[in-house]
């Protein structure tokens, strides 16, 4: 049996219109569903402020139950018009909020939360959304079953907060778990450690929920509706009109979402490249036909005379600087320094080398931990640490960017043009990407700038 697999975020769980529109794209398939959805929007965030607040304060936990009600119950009154089933759903929703308040209450108790904890807590926002629209589908006289990722037997790496999906386990039980079912619901962003213990995929990692299913069962193709008309060639409050791009390979997308461009999760492809499942993106509010879906990503994209199909950037990242009298020659520094970072959760972007400068980029969340973990390996041949928070990283993206003649000059003279110093240019490090790092006040000019030059 063929299955498409399709995945709903947050943007889609707004309001009323949203469920009827989610009701109405599941209509316009004649195939087998299997269906991925966020948490309704805002309510991680909800969630996450809670895990601090009820440490120290029991009666957050019955505001925050009772908020979640609200929302639920808010939703229900606008979509399920018989009273009956609608109170039906409600008593199923009510129970499910049952468990999570079991867990706030461990935390309150204990004053801590324990990682698996957490990442159980924060699961529920997706296992009520995607409670919710099995029951709305029902209504709707769509047959549709939930079944949860730990029943699924999506299986992780045990890693939490950020795991990784053991498709040498999980492959044989999900494909088991959804034979010959029409259309199953699943909660996105967690799966289940081998000792069945709840490990979120990353934040935004819903997508990955969905494109690891998809690889699973060997999907026709990995459908994600989202609230905007696929990847552009530039963000629209930079560049006026920018083009709809209609195809790109993994590694475009993966490197366009890995730099600042919000519309996949960069670990999407990770899963899909190899079975060569491509992804298709739809804006949920225009759907009309299946067969036209705004972007592909696929295994292959043609490639532009000009080369960079797109411009993105990233104000999230810092530069952690290291310098030092022929460092980039002396061995040990960087393994030391990368070393420390990995055993204190620090994930590291890139790295870019010098003789006298080893320039580390970090999410900038993350910034000033490092720069303080760096001093206090007191290395004797870093002389200076620098932390920069002021600036963009430009990511400039399209297949055949590495045999392009000239193309770093290109960029340097049209944004020199604008009169605009490049602190750092990278090309190399990816065979589909050339990155620049520019003061955030130059940020928009720049990618202008190469927009302008490149993207015609």
């Amino acid at each position: 049996m063929s299955y498409n697999v399709l995945k709903f975020g947050g943007s889609n769980l707004k309001q009323k219109d949203d469920i009827l529109r989610i009701v109405n794209v599941i209509g316009k398939y004649d195939a087998s569903l299997v269906i991925v959805v966020s948490a309704f929007y805002g309510v991680t965030d909800i969630l996450i402020n809670a895990i601090e607040k009820v440490k120290n304060d029991e009666s957050s936990i019955k505001e925050l139950t009772d908020s979640l009600l609200a929302l639920k119950k808010e939703t229900l009154d606008e979509v399920i018009d018989n009273v009956t089933i609608r109170e039906e759903i409600f008593e199923a929703v009510k129970t499910r909020v049952k468990k999570l308040k079991r867990y706030l209450q461990g935390v309150n108790f204990f004053g801590d939360t324990p990682a698996f904890v957490n990442d159980t807590i924060l699961s529920y926002g997706e296992r009520l959304s995607s409670l919710m629209l099995c029951e709305i589908l029902k209504y709707f006289k769509i047959d549709a079953e939930e079944i949860l990722p730990e029943e699924l037997g999506l299986i992780t790496d045990g890693e939490f907060l950020n795991a990784t999906v053991d498709f040498s386990i999980s492959a044989k039980n999900v494909k088991a778990a959804v034979k010959n079912k029409k259309i199953v619901i699943v909660p996105g962003f967690y799966g289940v450690s081998a000792e069945g213990k709840t490990t979120l995929l990353g934040r935004g990692g819903s997508d990955y929920s969905a494109a690891a299913i998809a690889k699973c069962i060997n999907a026709s193709s990995l459908d994600l509706f989202k609230d905007v008309d696929g990847f552009l060639t530039a963000d629209p409050r930079y560049v006026k009109n920018p083009r709809r791009i209609e195809t790109l390979s993994y590694m475009e997308s993966a490197e366009l979402s890995y730099f600042g461009a919000k519309i996949l999760h960069p670990r999407t492809v990770e899963p899909l490249r190899q079975a060569g499942i491509p992804i298709r993106i739809y804006n949920i509010a225009t759907v009309e036909d299946l067969s036209h879906p705004l972007t592909t990503i696929q295994r292959a994209s043609n490639v532009h005379d000009d080369v960079i199909k797109s411009v993105t950037f990233s104000d999230d990242i810092g530069i952690l600087k290291l310098k030092g009298a022929g460092i980039g020659n002396k061995p040990g520094i960087l393994s030391k320094v990368t070393s420390a970072m990995d055993h204190s959760g620090i994930n590291i972007k890139s790295v870019i080398t010098s003789q006298t400068t080893i320039n580390i980029l970090i999410e900038m969340s993350q910034l000033k931990k490092s720069a303080e973990l760096v001093k206090s390996l007191d290395i004797h041949s870093v002389s200076e640490i620098i932390a920069e928070d002021d600036i963009s990283v430009i990511a400039a993206v399209g297949n055949g960017i590495m045999e392009k003649v000239g193309l770093a000059g290109r960029i340097f003279t049209a944004v020199s043009l604008k009169g605009i110093n490049i602190e750092i240019i990278s090309v190399g490090a990816s065979p589909v990407a050339a990155y620049f790092i520019v003061k955030k006040t130059d940020r928009a000019a720049t990618i202008r700038a190469i927009h302008d030059e490149y993207v015609k």
